[in-house]
């Protein structure tokens, strides 16, 4: 809160020019005590900031003086090296200039304000994507993102998963999204609605000349939210009832998880039945299996007798190692 306080005052001074150190307090909702002590830090910080005194008195910045920071506060500085993350702007070839831009926000600070945006770099790393994911060449993303900032249509060949698995599109990328470590980019292939493809999956691409107009009433954000929410509702097409052991469902992860703990209800024996959401019989039987025997599913019966018929197999094949 200081430190947002500190960039204000000289904002307002700059702005503004006289203030008095009641003006700033209620610019501010803080007391005047709390500005003088603002201001006295404000000049131990080497601010050319001074005061006039009597009725028509109060602070103002020695003439000439300007904040290269105008309309950054403190925490917004600090933010900008937090937010920052250097994979994805290299990603784009803009690691260089993410660097330079952050040295140069650095060198604007007041010390006190570079201190913190310091602790911030020391502190903290983002690292998006996850533990077990592989990274995925995306040697067209520059590419793509070049067309994205000029509006221009590019022609690819896409791999998709259903056949036929390379196809022909003439996109006009809209913009670009990035989703745990993995890139994507919006776009219209023709009259339709826009798509979302996987930056990794084009097999190629060509630029072209043409330059397109995107819909005035498209928004980037807007569109990757609907579309989240349309991905999980048809994500998680059925349910299925199971029966956990003491301690399992704290194995589950994401959608299950939370099912879990919402539907859970212990029996009689200590096992907690409960409605789990599932994409389908073959996704739920891979990932129900990690559980072993601290899982019995009740429903869909065929579930229930697809898991039963995989363990009568592992039964018989150590069985018969022996």
């Amino acid at each position: 809160m200081k430190s947002r306080r500190l960039v204000s005052i000289l904002l307002l001074l700059q702005t503004r020019g006289l203030m008095t150190a009641a003006q700033l307090a209620a610019e501010l909702e803080v007391s005047v005590r709390t500005v003088y002590r603002d201001v006295e830090a404000l000049h131990a910080a080497g601010i050319p900031l001074y005061g006039d005194s009597g009725h028509a008195g109060g602070y103002r910045l020695v003439d000439g003086y300007r904040t290269r920071l105008t309309g950054l506060t403190g925490e917004e500085a600090e933010a900008l090296f937090l937010a920052g993350a250097p994979g994805p702007a290299a990603d784009l070839g803009l690691g260089p200039v993410l660097a330079a831009a952050q040295l140069k926000v650095r060198a604007a600070l007041p010390a006190e304000l570079r201190a913190h945006a310091d602790r911030i770099s020391a502190r903290f790393h983002l690292d998006a994507p996850g533990w077990y994911a592989q990274e995925e060449a995306t040697e067209h993303l520059p590419a793509v993102a070049s067309a994205v900032w000029e509006r221009q249509v590019l022609r690819v060949v896409y791999r998709r998963w259903r056949e036929p698995t390379e196809v022909e599109r003439t996109l006009e990328p809209y913009g670009l999204v990035l989703k745990a470590g993995r890139w994507y980019v919006v776009a219209s292939a023709g009259s339709g609605p826009p798509r979302t493809y996987r930056v990794d999956q084009i097999l190629e691409l060509h630029s072209t000349d043409r330059e397109f107009t995107p819909p005035d009433d498209f928004d980037l954000a807007a569109y990757w939210t609907a579309y989240q929410e349309d991905f999980h509702r048809r994500l998680h097409s059925g349910e299925a009832v199971v029966r956990l052991a003491p301690g399992a469902a704290d194995r589950l992860t994401g959608a299950a998880a939370r099912a879990a703990r919402t539907t859970g209800r212990t029996e009689g024996d200590g096992w907690t039945r409960a409605v789990l959401p599932i994409e389908s019989i073959a996704h739920a039987h891979d990932e129900f299996l990690r559980l072993g025997a601290d899982i019995e599913v009740v429903e869909p019966a065929e579930l229930r007798g697809r898991i039963a018929a995989t363990g009568k197999r592992l039964a018989q094949l150590y069985a018969s190692g022996n």
